[in-house]
């Protein structure tokens, strides 16, 4: 079984055959999808989601940092009172962080509502999905700052960053960008970090594999030939990437187990 903790199945580019999106990750042995919300206005559409799909389908509630120019303060608020009432079926808040890779983006804006988040996880002991883009040091600052743990997603750090976000306790999500011959080191990191460490995502629409080249849908499904490849850059069966990974998301997002007990979706 595989794990995608990290998938935007609310996004548009789904519309048309979000059902059918389902039925293949399944068919693929993804079991457990995490969708996390990027702000206020698709809060709504990820708790749908859940609600529909509640043995295989995960929710993630947050402010994106690239959303924060379409945010609110008083969304913080809101926010906080969606965790209050829904505790017990969120994995993460996310998807949150800090983007400094968008020139002229505002900074100081997304570092209010980062820590802002960072407080309602610590306080509601919740892990965290995190954005991090140009912006390691600062994110890896702030987490040390609130003591929170989780995701760091589509990791692209440096291997010294990779060793200290493991120090704090949190895994690295790994997924399409893997694949390309060419990410030298994404796939040395993927190769020589600890596997306890590793966790596999899509985060689908985007980011898709180098079989559906750089404009392509990418789909949870694709989940299981992301696998293999890092079955092949580790030099193991793709049977021990799974239940490691697998694994490894149970431990980081606890919450998930939930699905693991339960009958599988009827679609």
């Amino acid at each position: 079984m595989l794990i995608d903790t990290h998938c935007h199945l609310d996004a548009p580019e789904f519309n048309h055959d979000r059902k059918n999106i389902v039925a293949e990750a399944l068919h693929a042995g993804v079991q457990a999808i995490v969708i996390p919300a990027v702000m206020h206005g698709n809060f709504a559409a990820v708790q749908a989601l859940q609600a529909q799909y509640p043995t295989c389908c995960a929710m993630a509630l947050g402010i994106h940092p690239l959303y924060v120019d379409q945010s609110a303060p008083e969304d913080i608020k809101s926010l906080a009172d969606n965790i209050a009432r829904q505790r017990d079926r969120l994995v993460a808040v996310g998807e949150i962080g800090l983007d400094f890779f968008v020139q002229d983006y505002d900074r100081e804006r997304q570092e209010f509502f980062f820590i802002e988040q960072l407080k309602l996880a610590r306080d509601y002991e919740l892990p965290v999905l995190l954005h991090v883009r140009r912006s390691v040091d600062q994110v890896l600052k702030q987490v040390r700052r609130f003591k929170v743990c989780g995701v760091a997603h589509a990791f692209n750090g440096s291997r010294q960053q990779a060793e200290e976000f493991i120090k704090l306790g949190f895994k690295l999500g790994f997924g399409g960008a893997m694949t390309y011959d060419r990410a030298l080191k994404i796939r040395t990191l993927a190769r020589e970090l600890p596997l306890e460490a590793l966790v596999l995502e899509t985060d689908a629409p985007d980011i898709p594999p180098s079989w559906l080249g750089h404009h392509g849908r990418n789909q949870p499904a694709e989940l299981k030939r992301i696998a293999e490849v890092l079955a092949e850059i580790r030099g193991c069966d793709t049977a021990t990437i799974a239940s490691m990974t697998t694994q490894n998301a149970l431990d980081i997002l606890p919450g998930l187990s939930d699905l693991f007990t339960s009958p599988q979706v009827s679609l």
